[in-house]
């Protein structure tokens, strides 16, 4: 076990880790770690685009409105703002900095997605946004002198001493060696846990571990009951969910049900632009009248070589599925992808322990609500990317010295546990704390995981039961604010509790060892 310094730690290669590394090396020395490769993250994958008001006849304003909306009353007013805002001037920056966005006749093009009311989406490579501005930073991310990668190496422990983080100790895959990370600042930017569902859209490194870290490490944790089921992935027994962009339907394309009915027509006034929450939620009262485990996604009305220009990538994926686009009827159901909640932090990306920043995915930063406007993530990331390492660099160097710890070990023959656990976890978390709960189901998943909980208790000096330890962590944690929220907003949808319940318009937090807390939303 050996020991490195840095001014900055960066956990996550998503583009909010890339972002925060890319700002943070303009003070001082960083490490990037990540468990996987640079390029292996949601954001990589991210078919849709990034929302900002550029266009002439939208502004902020707009764009706050339909943020809250879709947000359904537990959006933090100030935190909204200044994603709005400062947003803008952050794509306007990356415009600046030559970032190849989509464009017509030497205009920027503006794509429409659910729950827009004006069209504000910027897309690069069509249908492949997240890779080309992953792909865009992760290129400026390389030349900075001062920024260190470490790939396939997994932080398995913040460390803290005297109510501080003063770094991480994390494992090196390949040569299987410990190492301890020393920093003044730790910026956690591990993306999502919807991996931890049967059926998701999420690369398999998202299984909720940076969530883990955090509450174990003291952080406080919210709002992890709002788990974004993404309406139209694409359905075929014994294969992986493959996305299908919300762009798509914002091009006009159709969600008919076995009888080849529009029926979101007479659900939403905006039919297949609805919010996200009210789309999924929709789809899956259709797949439980009919006979089919999905509906249909069709495109056939509309034109076959722009949509193919448009959704390239999309196009050339369902090739190799065997089906194709521009025509017939694609078999589509709702899939896990997007953690609403997270870990709790200020308008700077700050958590309740000194010296611990999170941005991305895995914050809780009072943006996203009830239920995510779709393509204000990647514009999440860089907005609070940046704030998250300003304020970090802000720190002074602290006297704390690092807590005692146990090296950590990998061993082949748990993997297999490991594995089986997590397929009885997803398989358990989908039956019961799917889009729609109740409090029977949901009871009955956390006695079950306790149990799991219990019968896996004891050391985690070896990787694979340290990863059961927090996937339980995590999906516990998901289900103890399920049943507490007894009401139905957004992507949380209660068969025994089915409409809004205004004294529940707080942010429920959870904290290792504390009861749990109610934070009023800043409105």
């Amino acid at each position: 076990m050996h020991t490195l310094e840095f001014d900055t730690l960066v956990i996550g290669s998503g583009l909010a880790g890339l972002s925060a590394a890319y700002h943070s090396s303009n003070y001082g020395s960083v490490a990037i770690i990540t468990k996987s490769e640079l390029d292996t993250s949601n954001s990589y994958y991210a078919q849709g685009g990034i929302a900002a008001a550029l266009a002439e006849d939208d502004s902020p304003e707009n764009h706050l409105h339909d943020t809250l909306v879709a947000g359904r009353g537990l959006c933090d007013r100030d935190a909204v703002e200044m994603l709005v805002n400062e947003g803008k001037e952050r794509v306007q920056e990356l415009i600046e900095m030559e970032m190849p966005f989509d464009k017509s006749e030497g205009s920027l093009t503006f794509g429409l997605e659910g729950g827009h009311t004006k069209r504000r989406i910027l897309h690069a490579g069509g249908d492949a946004t997240g890779k080309e501005l992953t792909c865009f930073f992760l290129n400026k991310v390389k030349v900075q002198k001062n920024v260190h990668s470490y790939e396939y190496t997994a932080v398995v422990k913040l460390l803290t001493k005297g109510g501080c983080v003063t770094g991480v100790q994390a494992i090196d895959f390949v040569s299987g060696e410990n190492i301890i990370f020393k920093a003044k600042a730790v910026i956690l930017a591990t993306g999502g846990l919807s991996r931890v569902f049967s059926r998701s859209t999420n690369p398999h490194t998202a299984t909720g571990d940076g969530i883990a870290l955090a509450y174990e490490a003291g952080a406080k944790i919210a709002d992890l009951e709002f788990i974004q089921f993404h309406p139209s992935a694409l359905y075929i027994p014994g294969k992986e969910a493959f996305l299908i962009s919300e762009a798509v339907r914002g091009e006009g394309a159709w969600l008919l049900n076995e009888q080849g009915e529009r029926f979101l027509k007479d659900v939403h006034p905006l039919a297949e632009l609805a919010p996200r929450d009210v789309v999924a939620y929709t789809i899956f009262r259709q797949i439980q009248k009919s006979s089919n485990d999905f509906v249909y996604l069709s495109l056939s009305h509309l034109n076959p070589i722009r949509i193919k220009k448009r959704f390239r990538n999309i196009y050339l994926k369902l090739q190799q599925y065997g089906y194709d686009l521009t025509k017939g009827l694609l078999p589509i159901s709702p899939a896990a992808h997007y953690m609403v909640g997270g870990v709790r932090t200020g308008l700077n990306g700050e958590t309740n322990i000194k010296g611990l920043f999170v941005c991305g995915e895995a914050a809780s930063t009072g943006v996203m609500g009830a239920n995510r406007l779709a393509s204000n993530s990647l514009l999440e990331c860089l907005v609070f990317g940046r704030r998250s390492s300003e304020e970090a660099a802000k720190l002074q160097p602290v006297n704390c010295k690092n807590q005692e710890v146990s090296p950590m070990s990998i061993d082949k023959n748990n993997e297999k546990t490991f594995l089986d656990i997590k397929n009885e976890v997803a398989q358990l978390m989908t039956e019961n704390v799917g889009i729609v709960r109740k409090a029977k189901k949901l009871n009955k998943a956390l006695e079950r995981l306790e149990q799991l909980k219990a019968e896996n208790a004891g050391t985690t000096n070896e990787y694979n039961l340290l990863k059961i330890r927090n996937l339980i962590y995590v999906s516990i944690l998901i289900t103890r604010a399920a049943i507490i929220r007894e009401e139905s907003r957004g992507v949380h949808i209660r068969e025994d509790f089915q409409k809004q319940n205004h004294d529940l318009r707080v942010h429920i937090v959870q904290q290792k060892g504390k009861k749990t807390e109610f934070e009023p939303i800043r409105s």
